[in-house]
């Protein structure tokens, strides 16, 4: 069985926003194989608006409108990818072979 501290932090969050952890030895499973496509989603469009973004900052016409949009896209995908992040720093962890 899974320690404690080897939960995973899966890529959704439960009611009012709280996170949601996965319990399994089994990697292979398939709500493991779920968070790991939507963590792939959710890097891939991270990296879409970085480009976005890139390009809207080079624009001098962009319009105010389109900034703040484009602000609380990021905002939404930095929250994402430190998710992703932040679970896969545990799985490192937890696979690390211990002393």
């Amino acid at each position: 069985m899974t320690a404690p501290n080897e939960l995973r932090l899966l890529p959704w969050s439960g009611p009012d926003g709280k996170p949601c952890y996965l319990s399994t030895d089994d990697r292979s499973g398939y709500v493991s194989g779920l968070a790991d496509n939507i963590e792939a989603v959710q890097l891939g469009t991270a990296a879409e608006l970085l480009e976005e973004a890139s390009e809207t900052l080079d624009d001098q016409d962009a319009a105010p409108e389109e900034m703040r949009r484009l602000a609380k896209e990021l905002t939404g995908a930095l929250r994402d990818v430190l998710r992703v992040a932040t679970s896969r720093g545990h799985l490192l962890a937890a696979s690390e072979p211990r002393p």
